[in-house]
């Protein structure tokens, strides 16, 4: 499933389409959207460089596969995959940044991994179709590639942890990774995710506060790691989502397709 001029749809949902970005361009449009909503909307701290030609960038872009979804022509969504085998070719993963990641990997020499990240979708389409489009986009992805383990950054937004205390202690408490999937924050990043009495969170008014995406992980049965991470250039606090394909429930299956179907 390489980037070319005739990408293969990957998914379909009336007028909406998910498939991997076709060259430079579509890459290029996808960096714009990154823009407009983490710098426009939500406020990130663009440097000099990303200001003045108004795009979202970074290193990793030239090497990662760009999910975008479209309505009709226009761009309404992107997603960045980076696979294990590439990331290893390129200094490693994105994620490794805020959690170390690396004895995970390390503890699972058979598995393939795969970093979802620079998810971005407009307001707008912020919906539950939309999520479940993009979720049949990677399912379809994973099941080309054959890959085991699904993680990445997923953002909550503004980097007050005490905005997000309920939440924070929600995901600690309810959805910490086992042993054999544990990761944690680097200790110079670590935020405390405990952060109320357990039997102080009203569990519904937790999951109705998180964003669209994580509630869809949450759904499928993902993992989250240990400590939470502050990104001031993004304005967000950063969890780390770990989704082995092991775990997911079969039921989801019947819909999305099997995972080696």
């Amino acid at each position: 499933m390489p980037q070319s001029k005739s990408s293969t749809i990957l998914a379909t949902k009336g007028d909406l389409a998910v498939r991997l970005a076709a060259g430079a361009g579509e890459i290029a449009a996808a960096q714009k959207l990154r823009y407009r909503v983490f710098y426009e909307e939500l406020n990130a701290r663009p440097d000099a460089g990303a200001a003045a030609a108004r795009i979202d960038a970074d290193r990793f872009d030239s090497f990662c596969d760009h999910l975008i979804v479209t309505d009709g022509s226009a761009l309404v969504g992107t997603y960045r995959l980076l696979r294990q085998e590439v990331a290893e070719a390129h200094g490693g993963f994105y994620t490794q940044s805020e959690f170390d990641i690396a004895p995970l990997i390390a503890a699972h020499p058979n598995l393939r991994f795969l970093e979802l990240g620079r998810s971005c979708v407009l307001k707008p389409f912020r919906t539950r179709p939309v999520v479940e489009l993009l979720w049949q986009g990677i399912w379809n992805y994973v099941r080309h590639y054959r890959l085991d383990v699904m993680l990445g950054c997923a953002s909550l937004e503004g980097t007050d942890p005490g905005r997000h205390a309920a939440t924070l202690t929600f995901l600690a408490h309810n959805r910490a990774a086992p042993a054999e999937w544990r990761v944690r924050a680097h200790t110079h990043r670590y935020v405390e995710m405990n952060r109320l009495p357990a039997t102080s969170i009203d569990a519904k008014a937790a999951l109705k506060q998180l964003p669209p995406l994580i509630k869809g992980y949450l759904r499928l049965g993902c993992f989250i790691g240990e400590g939470a991470v502050i990104d001031e250039e993004f304005n967000t606090i950063d969890v780390l989502i770990v989704l082995p394909v092991s775990t997911i429930d079969a039921r989801y299956f019947a819909h999305f397709g099997q995972p080696n179907g």
